[in-house]
């Protein structure tokens, strides 16, 4: 597993210049979820958490997510933020 920054190209972000603890900030992009052409979620609103060393994530409003394509599911997960 690489620990070391590698310096990021020209209009790049590195992960490594993220915060800790994390950071939610509004996406000013469109985010869009297909899954075998079909669109499960279609968002300008989305929100992308940053934390030291990982990827963005986004979190899109539920409103935005066609929900009958999912189901429920026992596990969880758990943000700090």
């Amino acid at each position: 597993m690489r620990t070391e920054p590698i310096e990021p190209g020209p209009e790049q972000e590195s992960v490594w210049d993220y915060p800790r603890p994390p950071r939610s900030e509004s996406s000013s992009g469109h985010v869009k979820v297909t899954f075998n052409n079909v669109v499960l979620a279609d968002t300008h609103t989305a929100r992308r958490v940053l934390d030291t060393s990982h990827q963005p994530v986004f979190y899109i409003p539920p409103r935005d997510i066609e929900m009958h394509y999912l189901e429920n599911s026992l596990l969880t997960t758990y943000c700090e933020i």
